[in-house]
């Protein structure tokens, strides 16, 4: 309901005003009446109404100064003149104010409310627009937070092949050189475990909290996987590279004090990554921030380790396992027995060729591979917890074995989802956009409706279907718009809105584009 404020030195004229408004709209209602200008801006300022008549010509204070001194305290007020002096100059100084509105004493009722609706349309179009812009800004940030995220994760697995910091660095508006992992892990107190909200609100507090003590620097957070997250930062400058400990270091301390101040009975662990030049070397960073956390088990007192720089040697054979690593990955998405066993054979025998290699590598190297299907296994949204019981103890070849039966019980399950679970998931989702055609709806809302992730249910999506996600809603809503055009008796406008769209520039750009004619020119054809 929008407030309303008459301003009038005599009262017959402010009762008659009071009166002819609350009687005419439910949407409109006075809240005061002033008899002077100097009342005017006191009641504005206190009640700050929508609209004020306000009379130009009154003792003290005139209509005039009150406008502007008003106009200072809140711009957004709208003024409706009122006054007996029909004289251009008295119009002309409440026009640089930006009035629009004029009226006349003796004023008719229906002058009266003519001007009321123009300036109530005027500002409920506004609000409307507002609200429009407020939810595209919404709408924005939500998908550069999804892209953001599924991006980190196709970094973690080393998928990272359409987009480079150079792309990100003009999405951002800033010169991205390089960037590097940070792993932040939650590890519970004591024996009792985590619950799934308790991490949540970490995950929540954590992403929060970075935003207000990153300052300049930029950065992208990831999925929550298990108790741990993965960040993303990323350096403008080539000084942020050389520096990045220092800048590094500056966030772990803030992000630590803040932490403390918490009560989440658990305690706070970050392994960092080395920086690197290229999108496609982000894998590197992130396994050697996952390896300064698993380092610091040996260490309870440490809450944050620097991954150090490797040999060049050893960073040649690491570049060997990362690529494998990549490859096995692929094949366990896709289900592919024989390409997993053919790949896992490769990585074994590289392993095994190293006459130095000790159990406990090998573990290592296959807790570290693990890990990284296991993060594929929850981004896919597929249950399986179990994990091989390797002890360091044990000679290589049955460490080979048990590694090689864990990864075919997992694909195994893959193939399970892909061939029921996925495409039965899929199929819902179809079934929910063609109920849900109307609404505004997203990709983020209909991937958390089946219960997968965005990023891998746009990719099933169009495997399965041929079509993105948007192209499908699109054709719905366009088959729905040709069903309705056979009812002369609604409007292209109303047609438009029924369907899902907000703007009927938009519906008939979209239409044009799907049916080679504007909704008109189909209308004509199809009805005539």
């Amino acid at each position: 309901m929008l407030k309303i404020l008459i301003v009038d030195d005599e009262i017959l004229e402010r009762t008659a005003l009071t009166k002819i408004i609350n009687r005419s709209s439910e949407d409109v209602m006075v809240i005061g009446e002033a008899p002077n200008g100097r009342i005017a801006i006191e009641m504005a300022t206190e009640h700050r109404p929508d609209i004020i008549f306000m009379d130009i010509k009154m003792p003290g204070i005139d209509g005039v100064q009150a406008v502007k001194a008003i106009k200072k305290i809140n711009p957004s007020i709208r003024f409706i003149m009122v006054s007996a002096f029909n004289t251009f100059e008295y119009a002309k100084e409440v026009m640089q104010q930006g009035v629009k509105e004029y009226i006349l004493k003796p004023s008719r009722k229906q002058d009266i409310l003519a001007a009321l609706e123009r300036v109530c349309a005027e500002i409920l179009e506004e609000s409307k627009q507002r609200e429009e812009q407020q939810s595209l800004r919404d709408n924005l940030d939500r998908a550069v937070s999804i892209a953001q995220k599924e991006w980190v994760s196709t970094v973690l697995v080393n998928q990272v092949q359409d987009i480079t910091f150079d792309e990100w660095g003009q999405l951002l508006g800033v010169e991205i050189t390089s960037g590097y992992i940070m792993l932040f892990s939650l590890r519970p107190k004591g024996m009792t475990e985590l619950s799934a909200d308790q991490k949540q609100n970490w995950y929540l507090w954590l992403k929060d909290t970075l935003n207000s003590v990153m300052m300049k620097q930029e950065m992208m957070v990831g999925p929550l996987t298990d108790s741990q997250v993965p960040v993303l930062f990323l350096c403008k400058k080539v000084t942020e590279k050389v520096h990045f400990k220092t800048n590094a270091l500056a966030v772990i301390d803030s992000l630590n004090r803040l932490f403390e101040k918490k009560s989440y009975h658990a305690e706070l662990r970050i392994g960092v990554g080395l920086p690197y030049n290229h999108a496609h070397e982000l894998n590197k960073s992130y396994l050697e921030a996952l390896m300064a956390l698993q380092q610091m088990a040996k260490t309870p007192e440490r809450k944050y380790l620097f991954a150090v720089k490797q040999g060049s040697a050893e960073l040649s054979s690491s570049s060997e396992v990362l690529e494998i690593e990549k490859k096995l990955l692929e094949a366990v998405r896709q289900g592919d027995v024989n390409q997993v066993l053919f790949i896992f054979e490769s990585f074994a025998e590289m392993l095994a060729e190293d006459k130095n290699i000790k159990g406990s590598s090998v573990k290592k190297a296959f807790d570290e591979m693990f890990i990284l299907v296991s993060r594929m296994l929850h981004d896919l949204g597929i249950s399986y917890e179990r994990t091989p019981a390797i002890e360091e103890s044990e000679d290589i070849m049955a460490i080979f074995e048990k590694g090689k039966a864990h990864l075919l019980a997992v694909v195994h399950q893959v193939q399970i989802w892909r061939n029921d679970h996925a495409k039965g998931m899929l199929h819902k989702a179809k079934e929910y956009i063609e109920i849900h055609y109307a609404d505004s709806l997203t990709l983020e809302q209909v991937a958390e409706y089946v219960e997968l992730s965005p990023f891998y249910f746009s990719k099933l999506f169009k495997d399965r279907f041929g079509m993105t996600f948007i192209d499908y809603l699109t054709e719905i809503r366009i088959k729905h718009a040709k069903a309705e055009m056979v009812d002369p008796g609604k409007s292209l406008k109303e047609i438009c809105y029924s369907i899902g769209y907000k703007d009927p520039n938009y519906f008939s750009r979209v239409f044009k584009k799907h049916t080679g004619l504007s909704p008109t020119e189909f209308r004509k054809v199809t009805v005539g």
